[in-house]
């Protein structure tokens, strides 16, 4: 019979394409995965894996046994869930991957409210790159991830993932104070006066960075990015102190420290939660949802 912990590994290396990447993932070492692997392949009678230069790839029988071992962890996670919806309190650990101004605005008022409500539920929060934290939610290193999707930027669609909407974000021009470096910051009143003017972006590949450079090309005008970083709390310093402008959305709390103008047909990104559908009735899972949606909902972002 086969091993269901070694049908794991197999569809790991489907999901992560090494074995180093498998071994890093599930805390093992690169040769206690290759050994349990060789020892499946015996098990199965049929080669599983074929060598193709320094990399192993899945053969065809191979990959016929990682479409069922997706439908049995699925089931496995699908039995889990009814076995604590049978228990009459929430418990056990849900692993939440979140973005920076998430964690910031979104996650403390949920923590409390789940600390309250639910003594025996255990929460870890790991802050991540949305898109990044995506793919490891499909691919079992999290339970649920709150993520980002900005105008006309879609973000990857991973079979299996559930989507539920949590807030809209409205994204706006932020200034530095009147009267904070460059005089000609004073005059701005729109993105068009912006072209000879520092930017602070994210770094490129993140979905800001293209919809901030998008945007400014829609303007007229390529953006002098003079600042790059993923701290979307130093864009904040930057601004305020006269260097920069930028583009931030709401959930960065800026208080009354920057000047803050509504762009036209007033954008926004969307802010929603995912999860592996075979854990979507998890009550754990929709404890946590419920508070990050409750803790959305006190912001009033438009």
């Amino acid at each position: 019979m086969l091993e269901m912990k070694r049908l794991r590994l197999l569809w790991e290396l489907h999901a992560r394409g090494t074995v180093a990447a498998v071994a890093e993932a599930l805390n093992y070492s690169p040769s206690a995965v290759s050994q349990q692997l060789g020892i499946l392949e015996r098990e199965a009678g049929v080669p599983l894996l074929r060598k193709t230069g320094r990399t192993l790839e899945l053969t065809a029988a191979g990959e016929a046994l990682v479409a069922e071992a997706e439908k049995l962890l699925a089931g496995l996670e699908r039995a889990e869930s009814a076995l604590h919806r049978a228990r009459s309190e929430v418990g056990g650990t849900i692993r939440l991957a979140v973005f920076q101004t998430a964690m910031l605005s979104l996650v403390p008022g949920a923590l409390s409210r789940l600390r309250e409500r639910y003594p025996g539920l255990r929460v870890e929060v790991v802050q991540g790159e949305p898109g990044a934290a995506l793919r490891e939610t499909w691919a079992r290193g999290f339970d649920l991830v709150v993520a980002e999707q900005y105008p006309g930027h879609s973000t990857e669609h991973f079979p299996g993932l559930d989507r539920v909407p949590l807030a809209r974000d409205p994204i706006r021009l932020a200034l530095p104070p009147l009267g904070a470096g460059d005089a000609r910051f004073d005059r701005v009143a729109g993105l068009a006066d912006l072209a000879e003017l520092p930017w602070v972006m994210e770094p490129p590949g993140a979905a800001t960075r293209h919809w901030s450079e998008q945007a400014c090309r829609s303007a007229g005008f390529e953006p002098d990015v003079r600042f790059e970083t993923a701290d979307l709390q130093a864009h904040v310093r930057l601004i305020e102190t006269g260097n920069a402008a930028a583009l931030l959305p709401g959930l960065v709390r800026t208080g009354e420290r920057l000047r803050i103008v509504d762009l036209p047909g007033r954008p926004h990104r969307s802010i929603f939660t995912a999860a592996r559908a075979s854990r979507g009735a998890h009550p754990a899972l929709a404890a946590v949802r419920d508070a990050l949606a409750a803790s959305a909902a006190e912001l009033r972002l438009d």
